[in-house]
């Protein structure tokens, strides 16, 4: 298989269809630039690759000004790595991609992918968290995977139930790799689920960094995750969770969640479970809780 040739402007970037550079994404961008002190993350990489005054250079406000940056990018310094430049690339079609629609545009990633940078390395896992950052990443990545199953089990007939499985390897690699910290609660909920989709072990193990509260919280939505989902992975993912080598205070919980949750379906009652609404609680600082470690 033949690389693309990124540093051809007409290889790296669409000929055709919307550009995200228009007057409104301007203003948003210098207003994020203004809330982080004048300066982006993307400002401190373009001023490595050479390029001195990057505030001036992004967003491009013209299609021959976002010509100019890629040749900026392209014939930089000659110690700059090609992987760098290409990192930086991958960044502007992320620019495209939000614009045109995750549902519709996936440039950033066909970039990666047909010039040899894997999505999931830790370079390009951080260029996404760059780019991401005015935002909550971790929202953001999972609500992206989410958007990305839906969209594929509705074109395909499925139906969540005995669907294809959760893809949630780039949100996931983007926290092990990272290590961000989980600035709202909606983030810890978020990439919670995504964990105890993919892994109950691991689930649990994270779980334990938190605090009592929260901890609890946690570990009922786990156990809840695995009594209430259906589909075709239940079983072993139900055996997965009995095997494991729960602390005492987690028998405790699992026995108590467990058994209330017969007492309410006995009774028709509905109450939700201890310390599920206590996230928000479990933090210090800026982040809420103990931020991975």
């Amino acid at each position: 298989m033949n690389m693309l040739d990124f540093t051809h402007f007409n290889a790296a970037f669409p000929t055709d269809g919307p550009t995200p550079y228009d007057p409104t994404f301007a203003r948003q961008i210098e207003t994020f630039r203004k809330s982080f002190d004048g300066v982006l993350f993307i400002d401190r990489v373009l001023r490595a690759l050479g390029i001195k005054d990057p505030s001036k250079t992004y967003p491009p406000h013209s299609p021959a000004a976002l010509r100019s940056l890629h040749n900026q990018i392209i014939t930089s310094s000659p110690h700059i790595s090609p992987h760098a430049r290409l990192s930086v690339l991958f960044y502007l079609l992320l620019d495209f991609d939000e614009k045109r629609g995750p549902r519709h545009s996936n440039l950033a990633l066909s970039l990666a992918e047909e010039s040899g940078l894997p999505p999931t390395t830790k370079s390009s896992c951080a260029v996404f968290g760059i780019w991401t950052a005015p935002n909550d990443i971790i929202t953001v990545l999972v609500k992206h995977a989410a958007t990305k199953k839906s969209s594929s089990s509705s074109s395909s007939g499925v139906g969540g139930v005995g669907g294809e499985e959760d893809d949630y390897s780039l949100p996931l690699a983007y926290y092990h790799t990272v290590q961000p910290v989980l600035k709202t609660s909606e983030s810890l909920e978020l990439l919670f689920g995504a964990l105890a989709r993919t892994s109950v072990t691991e689930a649990l193990y994270f779980s334990r960094k938190w605090p009592e509260q929260a901890r609890r919280g946690l570990f009922e939505r786990l156990v809840g995750s695995v009594v209430d989902n259906g589909g075709e992975g239940v079983g072993g993912r139900a055996r997965e969770l009995v095997s494991l080598p729960l602390e005492g205070v987690e028998e405790e919980w699992f026995n108590e969640f467990v058994g209330g949750r017969e007492k309410n379906n006995q009774g028709g009652g509905g109450e939700e479970c201890e310390g599920c609404e206590a996230d928000e609680g479990g933090g210090d600082g800026e982040g809420v809780g103990a931020g991975g470690g």
